[in-house]
């Protein structure tokens, strides 16, 4: 008997869901403004639709993956009732 609380598959997404909030992250990374010279791009779709989006999805996935049943858990559920 198997008394991890997670199993591989629930360990797999929760990578794949770091990786996609690390890439949100990553969108949402460039230029700064600087007080010389106004950078139009912090203020483009990418960094402020499009990351911001990407990371929530993120979040979501990794709550899934939380959340997300073992085949065993399903037999002895089933066995119980």
């Amino acid at each position: 008997m198997n008394n991890f609380a997670f199993t591989k598959i629930n360990y797999i997404l929760l990578v794949v869901g770091l990786l996609i909030i690390i890439l949100g992250f990553m969108l949402m990374a460039g230029d700064a403004t600087t007080e010389e010279a106004f950078n139009p791009d912090i203020f483009g779709d990418r960094r402020i639709k499009i990351a911001p989006m990407v990371c929530l999805f993120g979040f979501l996935f990794e709550i899934v993956a939380i959340l997300w049943p073992s085949k065993c858990n399903k037999k002895e559920v089933a066995e119980k009732v």
